[in-house]
């Protein structure tokens, strides 16, 4: 067989003697005196040239080109047939072996993202707590055991799962998930979901982690259930051991405090300065200790149910105003000032009195505590949709930025001053009234505190007359 080369040549060959032959065509032509002839040859002549390159060099070129673009396109299984041992069976071979070589890569990868596929889904399936698995439309992918036992075999199914108890919090935290891109965790009772198995009665605490490839693009979601039942269980028998222990130390202390009243004014007879002192610093620890004991007794009936919110309609403005008068004395001795910035004819807000009034004397009283002298509280309300959005602004101290996360926990403080309680109470009534609380603070910049309270809904009143 020839090679490229040669044929090359042959094809040279096959062309000069083609013009040759029109060269004496040409002559005998003109000899003659006919010029169509002439050209006819002309054309004839391209023609056969044409032709010969399609035979001698193109079509072998051709028959190459289609066998690489099959196995371009993924045909690894297809061979090529070219018998010869020129140019192009060099070219035909080396085909040969780039397929034989992609689908050994092939299958190698594919023995290897199964390997991946079934530790993966080993590792999903040993795992105690319940996972749930989304795609990027919220549709379950996957079940690991734990979730079966708890949701059912038919979990999977989107309206199964909506059916199931808990389930529309679950489908729910998942949209939240994939729409926002970051992890969903609810909070407190929020985040649990209580499920029946059988007879007993469980609490898992959700949280939804949307997942992404290498490159960052959202693939779905992942859903953990964290089985809580016990801690909260012990948690709800902590809360009741503070609330018997506070109530039964409550009575003890108040005879102290009296009996410490007593002494100090001079009932048990005259003091010298240093008793007077030592009777002046036990009235204040003991008054400190009477403030714990009342924010660790409303903690208690609040996590227990005991405390019963009374909601009624109350002006915002009026209830700034309120706050503002019990601790202006308070803020005069120690010359700060506390403004007022709202509009008389704001919405009336629907909540319960003694738990607003709880609210702004907790914020209040933790603004008196580290702002400095000549320092500024301002308390501001502004309506906002559905709801009254109130501030307790100070120019304090300031809040540290790794403290701000925590600042709403139990017995969380920022010094010995307060007892820790405070704004963990805050927060639970604030949240129990269906509204929200956020802080912003610098260092050496003050503390803003932020919290909204539903509007109240008007419900219009007809006269007899009218309804008749």
């Amino acid at each position: 067989m020839l090679n490229l080369t040669q044929r090359l040549l042959l094809g040279c060959l096959l062309v000069t003697a083609i013009l040759i032959g029109l060269v004496a065509a040409t002559r005998g032509a003109l000899a003659a005196g006919g010029v169509l002839p002439l050209a006819i040859a002309f054309v004839v002549v391209a023609v056969l040239v044409q032709a010969a390159m399609v035979i001698v060099v193109l079509r072998p070129v051709q028959i190459l080109a289609r066998d690489a673009k099959l196995i371009g396109q993924g045909n690894l299984e297809h061979r090529v047939e070219w018998s010869s041992r020129d140019d192009f069976g060099i070219v035909a071979a080396e085909l040969d072996r780039v397929a034989l070589r992609l689908r050994d890569l092939r299958d190698t990868e594919a023995g290897r993202r199964q390997m991946e596929f079934q530790l993966s889904d080993a590792v999903l399936q040993s795992i105690f707590e319940p996972i749930i698995v989304t795609d990027a439309k919220g549709h379950v992918l996957k079940l690991n055991q734990a979730a079966t036992d708890l949701l059912g075999t038919d979990a999977t199914d989107r309206m199964a799962l909506t059916n199931t108890p808990g389930g529309d919090k679950i489908l729910g935290a998942i949209r939240d998930a994939i729409s926002m891109q970051k992890a969903v965790a609810g909070e407190g009772e929020a985040a649990l979901l209580p499920m029946r198995i059988g007879k007993l009665e469980r609490s898992y605490r959700m949280r939804t982690m949307p997942m992404r490839d290498t490159e960052g693009r959202l693939l779905g979601a992942v859903t953990t259930l964290e089985d809580v039942t016990s801690l909260q269980d012990a948690d709800r028998f902590k809360t009741q051991f503070i609330g018997v222990a506070s109530r039964k130390l409550r009575d003890p202390l108040l005879q102290l405090r009296r009996a410490l009243y007593s002494i100090g004014q001079g009932y048990g007879g005259d003091l010298t300065p240093l008793q007077a002192e030592l009777v002046a610093n036990a009235s204040q620890d003991s008054e400190k200790l009477d403030d714990l004991m009342a924010d660790l007794i409303e903690v208690a009936e609040l996590d227990t149910g005991k405390r019963e919110l009374h909601t009624e309609n109350m002006r915002p403005l009026a209830i700034l105003n309120e706050a503002r008068d019990r601790h202006v004395e308070t803020a005069a001795g120690k010359h700060v000032r506390i403004d007022v910035a709202a509009y008389a004819d704001l919405s009336f807000i629907q909540a319960d009195r003694r738990a607003v009034r709880s609210i702004f004397d907790n914020l209040i009283s933790n603004a008196l505590r580290y702002t400095p002298v000549d320092g500024e509280i301002l308390l501001a309300a502004e309506e906002i949709k559905d709801f009254v959005q109130f501030t307790v602004k100070d120019t304090g101290s300031g809040i540290e930025a790794e403290r701000l996360a925590t600042i709403f926990d139990r017995l969380s403080t920022q010094s010995d001053k307060g007892t820790g309680l405070g704004l963990a109470l805050v927060r639970r009534f604030v949240e129990s009234q269906g509204g929200q609380i956020a802080v912003e603070s610098r260092v050496g910049h003050g503390t803003t505190f932020r919290f909204t309270l539903p509007v109240a809904t008007v419900s219009v009143k007809h006269h007899p007359v009218e309804v008749g």
